[in-house]
């Protein structure tokens, strides 16, 4: 709790040159921190949906065999470490003997790690938290969920929208779920406040094997061919172990 109250105040306004500084401070060690527990993951797969699926929910049932399908081809299943379709995206991994991995968030409500993680670790700020998600992703699942799904969806439109990464696939599993949404888009590019083409930056799909198959397709042009899965070095600078 006393977290969240530090950032409270941080996110408050202004405050002393020192008390901003001293958050600076915190928020670079946390980003080192991040950087040195994932610098030797191999290519991810961030997966992104509700924390309040149980697990005979449709949707966790697929976000479970999506990932089973994603660890298959070499990829490390990355979430944000709890429950509901995390969980399933990490359990699916653990299936196949795959790789799986999560980056949690210190909430009021303390958010768990689930049972199915290799390795995880927990970050005080969201925003350094998507970060990570992201920089270590070579796509994003996005499952249904709340506000944070949305906004985990929406910033990553917005940074291939305005080419800050590119090529990076992005799959919106669920058309009932998202449908009142996906209509909002279409309406968006009538009226000007986004082009045509934006609406082509992500796939939506109820079937996990499509939404796999357009994942592998986009990560091959852009690679210009099938990934290869190749072990870093690993010399241990700042024990990142």
């Amino acid at each position: 709790m006393e977290r969240n109250h530090e950032e409270a105040q941080f996110l408050g306004g202004r405050r002393s040159r020192i008390k901003e500084f001293t958050s600076v401070v915190s928020i670079v060690f946390e980003f080192i921190k991040g950087f040195r527990k994932l610098h030797f993951v191999e290519p991810c797969i961030t997966v992104f949906g509700s924390a309040r699926f149980g697990e005979d929910n449709f949707y966790y049932k697929s976000a479970r065999e999506f990932s089973k399908l994603a660890s298959k081809k070499g990829f490390t299943i990355m979430t944000g470490g709890g429950p509901g379709i995390m969980e399933a995206a990490n359990r699916g991994a653990k299936d196949v003997s795959g790789k799986s991995i999560g980056c949690n968030i210190k909430l009021p409500k303390e958010q768990q790690p689930n049972p199915y993680l290799d390795f995880s670790l927990t970050m005080n700020h969201f925003y350094v938290r998507k970060v990570l998600l992201l920089k270590y992703s070579y796509a994003f699942a996005v499952f249904p969920g709340g506000f944070g799904t949305m906004d985990e969806f929406f910033e990553t439109l917005t940074l291939l929208q305005t080419k800050k990464i590119s090529n990076f696939p992005v799959v919106l599993f669920g058309k009932d779920y998202w449908s009142q949404l996906l209509e909002q888009l279409k309406f968006m590019p009538d009226i000007g406040t986004i082009s045509k083409k934006d609406l082509q930056l992500f796939m939506v799909t109820d079937s996990v094997s499509e939404g796999m198959d357009y994942i592998n397709s986009k990560l091959e042009y852009k690679y210009g061919g099938p990934i290869k899965f190749i072990s870093t070095k690993r010399r241990w600078w700042f024990g990142e172990r």
